[in-house]
């Protein structure tokens, strides 16, 4: 059973079709039993769209959800995990997404190199 753990920028670049996300990705996001997409995504996205950095569709988890993509809570274990991981990669957002797919057996889809840092499968977003 294959389940995927999307990362923020992966998100958009399926719901825009950006090039960016490689044919593997396309294939495996398309073949994938689950897709899940973290709390974490529409909360960074959010913010960054409120400094203007980015253009989000009007209603962000209805658009994610309705492209077949699950979301994933994040729990008390989640955020304990989160905070006990080494300080490879500061970012709180990534750090969660790394915990939810240590405690959840998932594989994220990333293009971000600094996840091969920690003990998680992932799959490069750009291939």
């Amino acid at each position: 059973m294959r389940r995927l753990l999307i990362d923020s920028h992966v998100a958009l670049w399926w719901l825009s079709g950006a090039a960016a996300l490689g044919p593997t990705s396309r294939a495996a996001l398309t073949d994938a039993d689950v897709v899940l997409y973290s709390a974490v995504t529409p909360w960074e996205l959010g913010i960054k769209e409120s400094l203007g950095k980015l253009t989000l569709p009007e209603d962000l988890v209805d658009a994610l959800t309705n492209t077949g993509f699950t979301p994933l809570d994040i729990t008390a274990d989640h955020a304990r995990r989160a905070a006990a991981l080494p300080p490879h990669h500061r970012d709180p957002f990534d750090r969660m997404l790394i915990a939810q797919a240590q405690l959840e057996s998932l594989v994220i889809v990333t293009a971000d190199g600094s996840f091969g840092d920690y003990d998680v499968d992932r799959l490069d977003a750009r291939t």
